[in-house]
């Protein structure tokens, strides 16, 4: 049923520029909130009821699930938020050795607004509305800096944004390869196989929550390369000319790489929630 939610959307709305979609946020807020101390639920839940202080009616973020999606929800309210669109991506080039230094120009770019939020709701003394705002965007960019076409890009193509591909025997002229790894691609790895919105143990938590943020910004851009190696019989840095076909081969190797994504998102949100606010 979901699927089919998905794909209604793709076929009635172009795919949003810059969004991991809905389901992929959540679950990996969802997953942050079963891994995090009791101390920081408390403290969270308390950050959450002032949200009225940042003055985005039909943006909610009652709960943590909620928002996880205020970063996306915030950018239909026009140019008062349209500052913050850049910083939901670095488009890293795949075929260049790995650095953002370009695109984190001035702080724009999800990896340096994840250090940003962090440190300002480490500052108790910073005004409870920054503090707020940095609580709903860090909870939406580490979502956003695990999704591979949200850290890479092949020949200008804006994170794949441009890249037009079909998945498995469907196919639109809506349909890229950042939207197929947004919303298609990330409903079928979050549901196959046991839920992934659990408590975890102390090793799994090391191990997929562990690292910097530029180490996160690099594993993305890392499997980007990846993806685009696969789509591009092995060479990354290959032109991308017409239509790819996304087969259901590929669908099978990407899969368990989302769904690791997903994961390493939540216990990543986890760890920094704790730092910050435990």
């Amino acid at each position: 049923m979901r699927f089919l939610v998905i794909l209604a959307a793709l076929i009635g709305f172009a795919a949003p520029a810059n969004a991991y979609w809905e389901y992929g946020h959540q679950t990996v807020a969802a997953i942050a909130w079963r891994n995090v101390t009791p101390a920081t639920r408390a403290k969270i839940t308390q950050l959450l009821r002032h949200t009225d202080l940042l003055k985005t009616e039909g943006c909610p973020a009652t709960n943590i699930e909620e928002a996880s999606v205020w970063a996306d929800c915030i950018k239909k309210l026009g140019n008062d938020w349209r500052y913050a669109s850049v910083w939901h991506y670095q488009d890293a080039d795949v075929c260049k050795p790995f650095d953002v230094t370009a695109e984190c120009k001035d702080g724009n770019c999800v990896s340096a607004q994840i250090e940003r939020d962090v440190k300002l709701l480490k500052d108790r003394k910073a005004p409870q509305v920054e503090r707020v705002k940095a609580l709903l965007f860090l909870v939406h960019f580490v979502g956003d800096i695990g999704q591979p076409l949200h850290g890479a890009e092949h020949d200008h193509d804006a994170g794949g944004n441009k890249a037009q591909v079909s998945y498995g025997i469907y196919t639109t002229d809506r349909l890229n390869l950042h939207s197929v790894w947004d919303g298609l691609l990330a409903e079928r790895a979050i549901t196959s196989g046991p839920n992934i919105v659990r408590t975890y143990s102390r090793a799994d938590r090391a191990k997929l929550g562990g690292g910097t943020v530029q180490d996160w910004g690099k594993d993305s851009w890392e499997l980007a390369k990846a993806v685009y190696a696969d789509l591009n019989d092995g060479d990354a840095c290959k032109p991308i000319t017409g239509r790819v076909s996304i087969t259901e081969p590929m669908i099978q190797k990407w899969v368990p790489e989302a769904r690791t994504q997903v994961i390493k998102g939540g216990l990543r949100l986890a760890r920094l929630l704790d730092e910050a606010l435990g």
